[in-house]
């Protein structure tokens, strides 16, 4: 029952992230739109955002310490989703292709007006010297992304005999709080990845990625939901879920 209650509880912090979410983006596409070229009020709404996901990290850590696994193949996440997992949540060089996606997606829609020497200071017009602290940012993240797995390779013990019923719990006990650990050192460097970036974008740049980042993250849950309801997948891996439910409309992107 213990177990239970903290699964549903974990379930509902996951909720709540999303919620939160957005609102974020609704704050983030306002301050886009109607406060472009305020720098103290855009560094204030981004670092309202880094708090709030700094505080989802917090509260999803201390739920892990008891229901670790749930969170590498969540039973809140679409299929579709949990596809994507890298230890509990996104690849942190996620941050970094997002970003060169973004830069070359908006320099190709203002191309012209590049040429012609017109400047809007967005996510398109990245610097060469941000382009080298970025292509630093994606080594580093790809060359220690795989360390936090070193921690199931050393002292992974024996395989367990069936007939130990009280070892085998114990070992898997074990191996919950292994994956714990892991998980906590994969977000402080999802977040490390996630800071670095914005530490090198500018005001208006990084509220850019914000509302990207958010849109495509509350964008890829409603469809992969939809399809799993489509697919009856829901009720096949979550019978406790309702089949069905209103949820919310993918942003526009």
């Amino acid at each position: 029952m213990a177990k239970q209650i903290k699964h549903q509880q974990s379930r509902c912090c996951y909720h709540n992230w999303m919620a939160q979410q957005r609102l974020d983006l609704d704050e983030l596409v306002q301050a886009l739109n109607n406060y472009p070229t305020d720098l103290d009020y855009l560094q204030l709404i981004t670092s309202k955002v880094v708090d709030h996901f700094e505080n989802y990290s917090m509260a999803r850590a201390q739920l892990a310490k008891h229901d670790a696994t749930s969170f590498f193949a969540p039973s809140w996440g679409s299929t579709f989703e949990n596809s994507f997992l890298w230890i509990g949540g996104c690849r942190p060089s996620l941050t970094i292709r997002l970003v060169y996606a973004l830069c070359g997606s908006q320099l190709n829609a203002h191309l012209d007006e590049f040429l012609e020497g017109v400047r809007h200071g967005n996510i398109g017009e990245i610097s060469s010297s941000q382009l080298k602290s970025i292509d630093n940012l994606h080594a580093k993240s790809e060359s220690i992304a795989d360390e936090p797995l070193m921690l199931l390779a050393i002292d992974n013990g024996s395989t367990g005999d069936r007939s130990q019923g009280e070892v085998v719990d114990k070992a898997m006990d074990t191996h919950a709080l292994d994956l714990y650990k892991i998980m906590v050192e994969a977000d402080k460097l999802r977040m490390n990845i996630f800071k670095g970036m914005l530490d090198i974008l500018t005001p208006l740049q990084a509220v850019e990625f914000l509302v990207a980042s958010k849109k495509l993250h509350l964008s890829l849950h409603e469809w992969s939901r939809r399809r799993d309801l489509r697919m009856g997948l829901t009720q096949l891996l979550n019978p406790d879920q309702p089949s069905s439910s209103s949820g919310h409309p993918p942003p526009s992107v």
